[in-house]
């Protein structure tokens, strides 16, 4: 999984997916990239992102047993969030969920994919909203020449998993499925009657079809999945269901895109007696139906060592969530319905000069966002009377941003380069109007939530040498982040979120004044010989709340699930022909599970293996071990002290093809 190397090539390539190259100039900006090889290396494709040090879902937990409103990625640990702080896109479609934010990483199998680009600091230009701490763009596989990729395997704890993709020259199949009794979150000594495994069972289908008339190439995609999760207690589970739709048109030099994404989410939350003997239902959330859609276009252009890029891109959404809360005497005795519209749209122009020692670019955006339509009802069950209808206020505005990069040779293999950025995320519609409950803990939703906006700097250095290598250096302002504040400890009564019982806290999501950063992050990749290649990697961050009026206990404090250090490293030896080996490893320095750093969660490392016989050039049998050491790495804890865990040693066995 090499860092900062050219995009792989795909072989065998018979028809692609429509899309237009990027400009000349990118290498300015910290990239990291994956090929076909890489993604399709374990069973859930964040996973192989977060190799990569500093990318993250917003807890350490991965999404094979996330909670699906937790698995919105973010980079460079500047904040990460459970919405999300980067932009992932796939040949240009948003990924990101309509209501949320977060991705649904079921519906996006590594086999299907042919590569992916990781894009660090705020992306303006192309990109847009969203896009606050970077991008995540995917490319999807090539079709033609049939089978092309298949997993097939079972694991510890009755898992199973299998995926694979089956193209013609006018079609590309793609199919996932996974199934696992999980693990328990919470290790003996504090596990109780309440604890119950993370179990999951999840799928997904897509197909594209695609054609080409004269010099315009076109393709539709479609694709639908489906997750059901049990959450490591016993009565909360999550259903997330939905799926999207493509239409691309592209020239030589320009692309049309539109698209469309449905989801919905059932979510059982439940509050924890003492002991953790039982549970008691807290919150059901019926359902979450969302809609969004939108477009984008691009014309490029040439002009000698110039090129160019002009463009525009709009995204709306809509939807909300229906549940039932406050349960008493056996049962639910308050309904709540709440959601609203979003809409955000841009104009954008970069330009780029590419030399053989030299390139350089810089681009602008100006958007325009607004949220509208909110509202949030809240009604007796038996009764049907109202009991809430609180005044949800629109807001609108233009946000203009800009992104340049320079990248120079000093000499010989040596490489320089610098970056100055700024980008924005508006907030979602989950963080304006859905309030959430995890155990004990209530966070309450706030529909006068602002954008969030980040500038940076960045400089490094790049050597192409036998050995490839890069050092940076950068420095990031988070303005008006969306964070969630602590204001109020249980037991006790609060408005609109009701009782908090002991042991548990009551949140809101605020803006907070802001978050700086500054940091380090390098990488290193040598082939030893033909048969063993090592590679290593680093990202350290000092991040820093200024809580303002806003929360001024937060002033000097580190963001919540922040780390400041993280280490890969990885290596592949092969001794024999048809035999592979390949060891990862991730160290990750200690975090705070909450807003007040009062509640830590140490530091952690896991080993993954692998071994592989090849059968023929495209096959091969398998053997892995995920935390092949089978170490403990918390991912929560909460304020009684309870502290839950990441997966225990899973192997597994199984078949792969690659073509």
């Amino acid at each position: 999984m090499p860092l900062d190397a050219p995009p792989a090539q795909v072989a065998a390539v018979v028809v692609e997916a429509p899309r237009l190259p990027p400009l000349a100039g990118q290498e300015a900006f910290s990239t990291a990239r994956y090929d076909a090889q890489a993604l399709g290396a374990t069973a859930r494709l964040d996973a192989v992102l977060r190799t990569t040090p500093g990318v993250s879902l917003f807890r350490r937990t991965g999404s094979d047993a996330a909670n699906p409103t937790i698995q919105g990625l973010s980079l460079r640990g500047v904040a990460p969030s459970g919405a999300g702080r980067a932009l992932v896109t796939l040949d240009g479609a948003p990924q990101n969920d309509p209501f949320g934010g977060w991705v649904i990483w079921t519906a996006l199998p590594g086999e299907g994919l042919s590569g992916a680009t990781i894009v660090r600091g705020a992306g303006a230009g192309p990109y847009g909203a969203g896009a606050l701490t970077g991008v995540v763009a995917l490319s999807e596989r090539a079709s033609g020449g049939g089978l092309s990729s298949l997993s097939a395997q079972i694991g510890a704890r009755d898992s199973w998993r299998a995926a694979g993709t089956f193209g013609t020259e006018r079609l590309l199949l793609t199919a996932s499925g996974l199934r696992t009794d999980g693990y328990y979150p919470v290790r003996d000594g504090q596990r109780g009657p309440a604890d119950t495994p993370t179990t999951l069972e999840d799928g997904s289908l897509a197909a594209r079809l695609q054609g080409q008339m004269d010099r315009v190439r076109w393709a539709v995609r479609a694709g639908v999945y489906q997750e059901r999760r049990d959450a490591g207690l016993a009565g909360a589970r999550s259903n997330a269901s939905g799926g999207s739709l493509a239409v691309t048109v592209a020239g030589d030099a320009w692309r049309l895109q539109a698209w469309a994404r449905r989801s919905d989410l059932e979510n059982t939350s439940v509050s924890v007696a003492a002991g953790r003997v039982a549970t008691t239902p807290a919150n059901d959330q019926v359902s979450t139906p969302a809609t969004g859609y939108g477009f984008n276009a691009a014309w490029q252009g040439t002009a000698g060592d110039w090129s160019w890029e002009m463009g525009g891109d709009a995204r709306a959404a809509e939807g909300r969530v229906n549940e039932r809360f406050r349960y008493q005497a056996g049962a639910f005795t308050r309904t709540r319905e709440a959601g609203g519209r979003t809409l955000v749209g841009g104009l954008y122009a970069e330009a780029a000069l590419a030399r053989e020692d030299l390139s350089f670019t810089a681009g602008a955006r100006l958007d325009g966002w607004r949220s509208y339509g909110g509202l949030r009802r809240e009604r007796d069950a038996a009764t049907g009377s109202l009991t809430l209808d609180a005044p949800i206020a629109d807001a609108s505005g233009l946000t203009p941003t800009a992104r340049a990069g320079v990248r120079q040779r000093m000499t010989g293999d040596i490489w320089w380069r610098a970056a100055a950025y700024a980008g924005f995320r508006p907030p979602t519609l989950n963080e304006l109007h859905r309030p959430f409950r995890v155990g004990n803990d209530v966070t309450e939703a706030n529909s006068a939530l602002k954008p969030e906006t980040l500038y940076g700097l960045e400089a490094g250095l790049a050597g192409e040498g036998a050995v490839r290598w890069t050092l940076s250096a950068f420095y990031n302002q988070l303005r008006d982040p969306i964070t969630n504040v602590t204001v109020g400890v249980g037991p006790g009564a609060f408005p609109l979120a009701g009782f908090i019982p002991a042991g548990g806290v009551l949140r809101q999501r605020r803006n907070v004044g802001e978050i700086n950063a500054h940091g380090i992050e390098g990488d290193v990749e040598t082939e030893l010989s033909r048969a063993w290649s090592l590679r290593a990697a680093f990202s350290w961050t000092h991040a820093r709340v200024d809580g303002a009026a806003a929360a001024p206990q937060l002033t000097g404090k580190r963001p919540a699930q922040a780390p400041a250090l993280t280490l890969t490293a990885g290596t592949r030896w092969r001794p024999l022909e048809p035999l592979s080996l390949t060891a990862d490893l991730r160290y990750e320095g200690m975090r705070f599970e909450d807003d007040l750093n009062l509640r830590r969660l140490k530091a952690g490392a896991g080993l993954d293996l692998r071994a592989g016989w090849r059968l023929s050039t495209s096959s091969e049998l398998f053997i892995a071990a995920d935390n092949a050491l089978d170490r403990s790495l918390a991912v929560g804890q909460t304020a009684d002290g309870v502290t839950s865990y990441a997966a225990p040693r899973t192997v597994w066995v199984g078949f792969s093809l690659r073509r």
